[in-house]
């Protein structure tokens, strides 16, 4: 996959619009599926103020981000991704959601077009039974955000072909970042890692244990993190988080994946973290 290709994306969102920048920064021609205008306009709005930052801090230049910005286009209908090469999923983490894409996707694509899922945690063996040709279905799990972050989960499913695998890869490579391949398990390698950390620090604070700032700073300043627990929590969405949770209680069924019932109540009060403007803090 050394030519640019023909990339779809199915979905707008956050991690939608991230990915589409980070594959036209590459040089690809990106079309995204988006059925809402004002998620069109927002996704348009989020790809802008990304490669203004870049653009402030040297990373890109004009004529640069003029011509990234040329290569994405939207389209408001599936039959638009009929002539690309590879469509990504990348809508919300629901797996009845994630089905009736792929289900309805199928009809619109050609039978040699890469079919992935930007899925976190839902096995991709699971999203690629709805497909008539499994074999050309894979896992790509990005990071928030898209364009920074430098690693991609490839994750193969049961019946994927090693052609897929490697095409996958190759794409991935020609996007400038590292691919790991982790096996088809709900979480793959990072967020069977990550969630059980996730979940601890919610429960000590559930519990009482430390306050919020104390739990994140002890981490920062303790471990070199980044950032916290809990700001990551806020920062990823904590609705996410739950869904991840789930997936991996289901598959697995160990208590330190079972989402604490304080985060299902902040998820149920409409707090989700940065994108809707409170979570574990306020912004």
């Amino acid at each position: 996959m050394n030519a640019p290709l023909r990339v779809g994306i199915v979905g707008g969102g956050l991690m939608g619009s991230g990915i589409a920048e980070t594959v036209a920064a590459a040089g690809h021609d990106v079309r995204v599926h988006e059925p809402i205008a004002d998620a069109r306009a927002a996704s348009l709005a989020r790809i802008v103020a990304s490669t203004q930052r870049a653009l402030a801090a040297g990373k890109l230049d004009a004529q640069s981000q003029k011509e990234l910005l040329e290569r994405i286009e939207y389209v408001d209908d599936l039959a638009g991704l009929a002539d690309r090469e590879l469509v990504i999923e990348a809508v919300l983490e629901d797996l009845t959601v994630k089905l009736d894409v792929f289900d309805r996707l199928q009809a619109h694509v050609s039978a040699q077009a890469l079919l992935a899922s930007n899925t976190s945690s839902i096995p991709i063996a699971t999203l690629a039974g709805e497909l008539e040709a499994p074999e050309r279905m894979i896992g790509l799990h990005f990071f928030s955000p898209a364009p920074v972050m430098r690693l991609v989960e490839v994750v193969p499913g049961l019946d994927t072909s090693e052609q897929t695998l490697a095409a996958a890869r190759s794409f991935v490579a020609s996007l400038g970042k590292t691919a790991i391949t982790s096996p088809d398990r709900a979480g793959f390698v990072v967020n069977m890692l990550l969630v059980p950390y996730l979940v601890a620090a919610v429960r000590m604070l559930e519990e009482g244990f430390a306050t919020r700032e104390d739990i994140d700073s002890a981490m920062v300043l303790g471990c070199g993190h980044p950032m916290g627990p809990l700001t990551l929590c806020d920062f990823i969405g904590l609705d996410v988080v739950c869904a991840v949770c789930d997936s991996l209680f289901e598959e697995f069924r160990r208590a330190d994946f079972a989402a604490p019932p304080l985060l299902r109540r902040m998820c149920s009060a409409g707090r989700l973290g940065r994108k809707s403007g409170r979570g574990f803090y306020e912004y």
